[in-house]
């Protein structure tokens, strides 16, 4: 068996995840992205398999700030295109979470939308014995008049004395009973999202007006393939890890993930490693690499696949993190919406940020070293700072006094 240190296996994972390299000058590229192609863009889609999609706009949609960490700044416009007009290279549907994924991907989730008694949560999974009827007059709607929103189908059913007003006295989503018959049947795939709106609203329509000629002719995958590909899929994306780490990545459970993990290593695909420090039975696929060095410096949002799986990251970055947007504000440790900052193999900061977009100012709610902050950490923050505002659009970055890095880190905006 192979044996790695965990500033090896740091670099392993970095790697996979490209993580490790510095990113293109933004001034290389017309208008300052970079010169980031839609090419190179799927490139990196297609390295991570998925985007996590969340409706939190605080800072950015966290589907587009992975792109961001790994290739700098870039027109957000290349996901819009990908993901919404035809021949589409990206497409809604749950994965890891909701998330997008490439088009040729979403065939190795059918077994998921089939067995949505299992795989769906409670407000999903009920809608065929909650909303019987309504679910096909859902469907002829979407087949009538896609793409269309919940709203527009909400207000139409209202319009027509077939709903009512949508109650505001419930805590959570609240979805109207449009909204969760058409989440079920995105979920099982009947609709799918053709595009999103200026508001992030799904557009939905039928399957054969969204997806792909040639993945809509694709043979079935069975079952145990599919499962065993999606795992394969997490493997390469992380590089090395625990088989819980790996089937993560998909949340993936049950026995065909041990069966599709025993059949990957007897295969090779899956080396076992010892990872010295880790504690725990560790893999690494054969494909992945290790980099000389890292040298990247990025932030990285609350739902990038590097941090994805909290326990694997505290294992190999040595670091504790957690979001904290549900955690009521006087028991925040970090802050609201806070990202992990990498310099080079290390976490090395956290930082709470605001796109206050009105004011036209990134806000540094409060910033904390890690254990690994070295004497340069706030001068290499500062200048990413600067570069996610520019990304963003904003035109300065404000610093609040909280954390003990935010003194210094605001002594390097004062001077820039």
């Amino acid at each position: 068996m192979d044996s790695l240190s965990l500033a090896q296996a740091r670099r392993v994972a970095l790697g996979a995840q490209g993580l490790h390299r510095p990113r293109p000058d933004p001034a290389t590229g017309p208008d300052g992205v970079g010169g980031v192609t839609m090419r190179r863009a799927m490139a990196t889609v297609d390295r991570l398999n998925l985007l996590q999609i969340d409706s939190v706009n605080v800072l950015a949609r966290a589907h587009l700030v992975p792109l961001y960490s790994r290739l700098g700044p870039y027109d957000v416009g290349l996901l819009d295109r990908a993901a919404g007009k035809a021949p589409r290279r990206l497409v809604e549907t749950w994965a890891h979470v909701a998330s997008y994924v490439p088009a040729e991907t979403y065939p190795l989730l059918e077994w998921r939308r089939r067995n949505y008694l299992d795989e769906a949560w409670g407000t999903i999974a009920g809608a065929p014995l909650a909303h019987a009827a309504e679910l096909d007059l859902v469907r002829r709607m979407v087949a009538e008049r896609g793409p269309v929103t919940a709203r527009e189908i909400h207000d139409e059913l209202v319009a027509t004395g077939r709903s009512g007003p949508r109650s505001r006295e419930e805590w959570g989503w609240n979805w109207t009973m449009a909204k969760r018959c058409l989440e079920f049947l995105f979920f099982t795939g009947e609709v799918m999202s053709a595009r999103r709106n200026t508001a992030f609203e799904r557009c939905y329509d039928l399957p054969e007006r969204v997806l792909p000629a040639a993945v809509r002719a694709a043979t079935p995958v069975p079952d145990d393939e599919a499962v065993r590909r999606l795992l394969e899929l997490g493997a390469r994306a992380h590089g090395v890890g625990t088989l819980r780490c790996f089937a993560d990545y998909f949340r993936l459970r049950g026995p065909a993930v041990r069966r599709a993990h025993a059949e990957l290593v007897e295969e090779g695909v899956l080396e076992p490693v010892e990872v010295r420090g880790w504690g725990e039975r560790t893999f690494r696929h054969r494909d992945a690499r290790l980099p000389r060095r890292a040298e990247a410096r990025t932030l990285l949002s609350p739902f990038d696949p590097l941090v994805w799986e909290r326990r694997r990251l505290e294992a190999l970055f040595d670091v504790y993190y957690r979001i904290e947007i549900y955690v009521p504000a006087p028991k925040r440790v970090l802050g609201y919406y806070v990202l992990p900052f990498l310099e080079g193999d290390a976490i090395t900061a956290f930082v709470d940020l605001k796109a206050d977009r009105q004011a036209g100012v990134l806000r540094v709610q409060s910033a904390h070293p890690t254990a690994h902050a070295g004497p340069g950490t706030a001068a290499a923050l500062g200048a990413e700072l600067a570069v996610l505002a520019g990304w963003l659009g904003l035109e300065t970055t404000g610093v609040t006094p909280a954390g003990e890095l935010a003194p210094a880190l605001a002594d390097v905006v004062r001077a820039a």
